[in-house]
């Protein structure tokens, strides 16, 4: 009798497992579909907001094509039919939104070249730059943040917070100009020891030239990673000082784990949400780049293409650089979104 109740029982228990582990699987997938859809209209917001934003910018783009040259009536008439500039707005947005959904970003009206070829030629340096500056910021700006908060009001956590304060509320392109006066012009007994600008000298080959591109990248590397890890660091602080008065961070102490043990499997896992959503922020920086660090440096990438096509104004290349570093946002957003679950099981349920 008891081994029948005991085998009812487990089977029982089974079931119910079975019926919990099918239930967590169904509301992952709804948690998942809502995500999908929330970056879907946010994506289509995107198309519409970059459609519309970027024709209330004075000039006219045709004008800014013939670069002042004499143009009669007739050639102007022709170019704004070649671009579609003569179209009804309506059709201009919906042929604009047609192309984008095939992956047509339109031609550019300053460098008569598909915006997506453009897009593509500049990806790399902006991918190399802001790459490599993530990583070391975020990894910086976690490790100085987990030290800070576990030894807060420390002289090392007023001096970290200070300086993460300081470095946060400066612009980059400021900082950058700051950079460029003292180390590569030089100043008083500082020599210039750095390029002032440009991702390459252009004759160097073989490790020479990756040593030359190394040493472009160390003052436009050096301020994003002072403006990024203050961020970084902020976050992570003030999400692991929530934690610290929990109580089973009082349990893991009682029961005599060391403070790091504690710190390392206990405390940061859990404060970890509000930074993963930092660090994929960050990487959807990585193909945005930095618009103004990008062009105070004249490094070649996503940035300064993007500043090149505002001072014209050329539209498609503007939209279509709009979509690429919103788009990206939004992906990194739902990743982190979807990994969310995987850290903490309560998220999604």
């Amino acid at each position: 009798m008891s081994t029948t109740s005991t085998t009812g029982t487990t089977a029982v228990a089974r079931a119910s497992e079975a019926r919990a582990a099918r239930g967590n699987v169904r509301a992952y997938l709804l948690y998942v579909a809502g995500k999908i859809g929330g970056a879907a209209v946010s994506l289509f917001a995107v198309l519409v907001t970059s459609f519309f934003l970027f024709r209330i910018i004075p000039g006219d783009p045709v004008k800014a094509m013939t670069h002042g040259m004499p143009t009669s009536a007739e050639q102007m008439a022709t170019l704004r039919r070649q671009f579609g500039l003569d179209k009804p707005m309506w059709q201009q947005f919906t042929d604009y939104c047609a192309g984008a959904l095939s992956g047509d970003l339109g031609m550019s009206y300053q460098f008569r070249a598909p915006v997506g070829d453009l897009i593509l030629q500049k990806v790399p340096a902006t991918l190399l730059l802001t790459g490599v500056a993530v990583v070391i910021y975020s990894a910086i700006g976690l490790w100085l943040g987990t030290r800070s908060a576990w030894r807060h009001g420390s002289l090392g956590d007023k001096l970290n917070t200070g300086v993460a304060l300081t470095l946060w509320s400066v612009p980059g392109f400021w900082l950058g100009l700051l950079l460029i006066i003292t180390f590569s012009v030089g100043i008083g007994p500082v020599p210039g020891m750095f390029p002032t600008g440009g991702m390459e000298s252009g004759n160097e080959s073989g490790f020479a030239y990756v040593a030359d591109v190394a040493h472009h990248m160390v003052l436009p590397v050096l301020t994003l990673v002072a403006v990024g890890y203050a961020q970084t660091l902020l976050v992570m602080r003030s999400s692991l000082l929530d934690e610290m008065g929990s109580d089973y961070l009082t349990t893991a102490r009682a029961k005599g784990l060391r403070d790091d043990v504690v710190r390392r499997r206990h405390a940061v896992p859990n404060a970890l949400l509000p930074t993963v959503t930092m660090v994929f922020i960050n990487l959807g920086h990585v193909a945005a780049g930095s618009i103004l660090v990008e062009t105070v440096f004249s490094w070649p990438g996503l940035g300064g293409l993007f500043y090149q096509a505002l001072s014209v104004p050329d539209l498609p290349l503007v939209q279509g650089l709009f979509v690429v570093f919103a788009g990206a946002m939004i992906v990194m957003n739902l990743l982190a979104d979807l990994l969310y679950p995987l850290l903490d099981p309560r998220v999604g349920r």
